[in-house]
């Protein structure tokens, strides 16, 4: 284990659950901080989670994190922890390639700032838009053929893919060629990228099919609750007295 004020991770080998839920205990550590709270429970903290408070521990246990029985988690510290194990105590150089509607809204989101990711570079290459301001910004839109000559001068730390599916995958591998090997993607299709490279997907017609089920199960159920019993007995025919 290094030294806690390192700066680099404590642990290795956490599991991917846990560490999908460590910016879900961030956000939460960072509002109990912002109201002035100096601990919090692991039961508080799992029920501003949605998560229970055994699973909730366990995922603090693989940062050397136990709290004090009784008091809880020192809330600052916690934070320092998680945010250590996420890499948020550097900052990380991100560029966006598509400058389309959810480009630029990625681009002017202000979240990536105080979480320490710099967009360095948004690239399009649609002739209209390069050269053009983003609204809120400094950054203007840099042409998708000088993406490797980018990359060289800016070294971004990883990027974003905002294009439409159909070209996605040749910017995912023009990226890799350029040795970035953290890529988000949002373009509804599956990229193929190298083992050492970490490719997170983000289809959101996915994710807005995926409620759409769930809320037909939700209105079939509640229609069938409406329905009346049914009588499946034989029924008895008029003027016979039943068996």
């Amino acid at each position: 284990m290094v030294d806690q004020r390192s700066g680099a991770p404590a642990l290795t080998g956490i599991p991917d659950a846990t560490v999908a839920r460590l910016p879900l205990y961030q956000r939460a550590l960072i509002q109990l901080r912002d109201d002035d709270a100096a601990t919090v429970s692991s039961e508080e903290l799992a029920q501003l989670t949605g998560v229970t408070g055994a699973k909730l521990r366990k995922d603090l246990s693989f940062l050397g994190s136990y709290g004090v029985r009784g008091v809880g988690y020192d809330v600052e510290y916690l934070l320092y922890q998680i945010s250590r194990e996420l890499g948020l105590t550097q900052d990380w150089r991100v560029l966006i390639v598509g400058a389309g509607n959810l480009g630029r809204a990625l681009a002017s989101y202000a979240g990536f700032a105080t979480r320490g990711f710099e967009v360095v570079a948004v690239l399009d290459s649609d002739p209209n838009l390069i050269g053009q301001p983003l609204a809120d910004s400094e950054t203007t839109v840099t042409a998708e053929a000088d993406l490797e000559q980018l990359s060289r001068q800016l070294r971004p730390d990883m990027a974003v893919i905002a294009t439409p599916a159909e070209v996605a995958q040749e910017i995912c591998d023009r990226l890799v060629a350029c040795d970035i090997s953290g890529i988000l993607n949002f373009a509804p299709t599956v990229l193929n990228a190298p083992d050492h490279v970490d490719v997170r997907e983000v289809d959101l017609g996915l994710e807005l099919q995926i409620l759409a089920f769930h809320e037909q199960q939700r209105q079939h159920g509640a229609r069938t609750a409406r329905q009346p019993d049914i009588d499946l007995r034989t029924p008895v025919a008029p003027g016979r007295s039943p068996r």
